[in-house]
């Protein structure tokens, strides 16, 4: 929680000018953490506290603002990363370790944006010259696995999850997929891999612009670009073909050619859905129910099969 009494702490920590205004509450918040923001006379700034986090958290948000930092310096559309008088990210302002950012105004979350631009936007990312250190992850990679899937049902069931019946239908397709997931990868290099649609946006005046670089690591750039074709293109060749194109007219290094290209989007959908479900089990009020209940809809309202796939990978 940011008060008005931890505004002086950020001005003089992160250089921030004069005449600051504090939003009276965060102006953006998700399931990993609130932005508020913070007006100067020398801008606006994305204000977002560093609550407890373990050790590898603080290493992948450490490395995540160098990448977004590396990003922008290579001409991707990126909020600027304010960094502290010290040089840190964080510094701790009254009690309260904050990070600061740029302040951009942003469309809401969109999947129909501009093809050429996402193409070559995601190739860009693709050619940043950074090398990290922030591993491979199993939630970009492995199965929830048909064990877990039963476990989670009768859970489910037992507890009358309004979607437990839905997800039920569905469940034959998803371990279907997961039976793509295992290959190594073809190539690794640091990724963003979070590019949905709320993280990637357009900005005021119409650019496109990506953010949010907190769960960036090692992944196959080829399976990140199968991500954007997911969200982006849906189930329309023709969009997808416009998003490869300018993608690889950019020079980006992925290549979208086989269904075990999509492990990365199989995983990663799958073990949020899964986590969609823990978090209905453990809610303890109809509000937080509700939250979980429609993260889990995401998926199920469009969900991923095997069909979007093949469509994805018409030439």
């Amino acid at each position: 929680m940011i008060e008005q009494a931890n505004v002086p702490g950020m001005i003089t920590a992160f250089d921030l000018g004069s005449g600051a205004h504090l939003s009276d509450g965060p102006v953006a918040s998700g399931r990993l953490g609130s932005i508020w923001r913070l007006d100067t006379d020398l801008g606006s700034w994305a204000v977002k506290p560093v609550g407890d986090t373990s050790r590898r958290d603080l290493v992948e948000i450490l490395e995540g603002a160098a990448f977004q930092e590396a990003a922008g310096a290579a001409g991707v559309p990126t909020p600027e990363v304010r960094r502290a008088r010290s040089g840190d990210l964080i510094a701790d302002v009254g009690g309260v370790a904050v990070r600061v950012h740029e302040w951009l105004d942003l469309d809401p979350p969109d999947t129909m944006l501009d093809p050429a631009k996402l193409g070559r936007l995601v190739a860009g990312l693709h050619r940043v010259p950074f090398v990290g250190s922030v591993g491979q992850d199993p939630w970009y990679a492995e199965p929830v696995g048909a064990g877990q899937w039963a476990a989670l049902l009768m859970s489910l069931r037992a507890r009358s999850a309004p979607f437990a019946d839905e997800l039920a239908a569905l469940v034959p397709e998803i371990l279907a997929l997961e039976e793509l997931l295992g290959e190594p990868a073809r190539a690794l290099r640091t990724c963003h891999r979070d590019l949905w649609a709320d993280n990637l946006r357009v900005a005021s005046g119409g650019g496109l612009s990506v953010f949010d670089f907190d769960n960036a690591g090692l992944a196959d750039p080829s399976q990140e670009l199968a991500a954007v074709l997911v969200e982006y293109a849906s189930a329309e060749p023709a969009r997808a073909r416009l998003i490869r194109d300018a993608y690889n007219e950019a020079g980006g290094p992925g290549r979208v050619e086989r269904s075990q290209d999509f492990a990365m989007p199989i995983a990663q959908l799958h073990h949020i859905v899964e986590a969609g479900c823990r978090r209905w089990l453990v809610a303890e009020t109809d509000a937080g129910r509700a939250d979980n209940e429609a993260w889990v809809r995401e998926f199920l309202d469009r969900p991923l099969t095997r069909s979007r796939i093949e469509a994805l990978l018409v030439e």
